[in-house]
């Protein structure tokens, strides 16, 4: 018997096509024909192929933006990824008022604009009035994030960490109430101890949803750039020039529109690769604790 398909419903995905191509791809393109062309003026355009590549590559600012991005972001997941763990196990596995309200003032931070987080810290640790820059002062520490690198390092990563570790416990704690009460019980019977339990019930049940946490707060992390610009804008020094910086220097400091758009490529590039580099290894490991 030969069935028939309605695919009306098709015409209702037609919005979305229209608006990923307006936000999405048409300037996706339109990045990729300033990458290979010299624009003299808006007349007069030059192809130069891969020139703008080959620049970019070769830059020494580049790489060393490149190694601060992939260090703050390999900080933000050993510190936020554990961290957010950690608070979710604190947190009672039975709903009620008092869980509702921990996950509404968790989740305060994620709703405040990024670029007003920075003015937040910029304020917080001033070593004059802030409140925490000033009791270390006070301390006989001195601190001063906007003359010494590692005290820009060190207000950036608390900045970060405060930000964003909230999501990290809402995603893990969403995945703790997903495991079945029988679980528990069974553990319990077996006299299984608290390590044993998040060893071989809880963690690999948090599976799925710190693999969304990974993914999430290192793309998060490698595209930042609000947060340290309001803050330290790139310096002291070159010290917080991550990549996102460094390209807006490119394109709207310099306005090298052609070396900013293949930098741009690059940048996605990269974003793209480690992104599936770090799902298909979150995979591999999950599929082995399953065996």
């Amino acid at each position: 018997m030969n069935k028939t398909y309605d695919n009306k419903a098709w015409f209702l995905v037609i919005p979305v096509f229209v608006v990923v191509a307006f936000s999405a791809i048409i300037p996706l393109m339109t990045v990729v024909n300033y990458s290979v062309q010299d624009i003299l003026d808006p007349q007069h355009r030059i192809f130069v192929g891969t020139d703008w590549f080959k620049q970019v590559l070769t830059d020494s600012r580049l790489h060393q933006a490149l190694g601060l991005q992939f260090l703050f972001s390999g900080l933000v997941l050993l510190i936020e990824i554990p961290l957010g763990v950690a608070i979710a196990l604190t947190m009672p596995r039975k709903s009620g008022w008092a869980v509702s309200a921990t996950l509404v003032l968790l989740a305060m931070p994620l709703l405040i604009p990024w670029n007003v987080i920075g003015t937040i810290w910029i304020i917080f640790m001033r070593p004059d009035i802030g409140l925490l820059g000033s009791a270390i002062n006070n301390a006989g520490i001195h601190f001063e994030f906007t003359a010494g690198w590692l005290d820009a390092w060190i207000t950036l990563m608390l900045m970060e960490v405060w930000h964003w570790t909230p999501l990290v416990v809402l995603l893990a704690y969403a995945g703790l109430r997903a495991i079945p009460e029988a679980y528990y019980q069974a553990a319990h019977i077996d006299g299984a101890s608290a390590w044993a339990v998040f060893r071989y019930i809880q963690l690999p049940k948090m599976r799925g949803v710190l693999t969304i946490a990974v993914l999430l707060r290192f793309m998060d992390s490698f595209l930042i750039y609000a947060e340290p610009f309001v803050l330290t804008g790139g310096g002291p020094g070159n010290s917080t020039t991550f990549l996102s910086i460094y390209l807006v220097k490119i394109a709207v400091g310099q306005f090298d529109v052609g070396p900013a758009a293949a930098f741009s490529i690059i940048y996605f590039l990269i974003v793209l690769l480690f992104s599936w580099v770090f799902y298909q290894a979150l995979q591999r490991i999950g599929t082995g604790n399953q065996r």
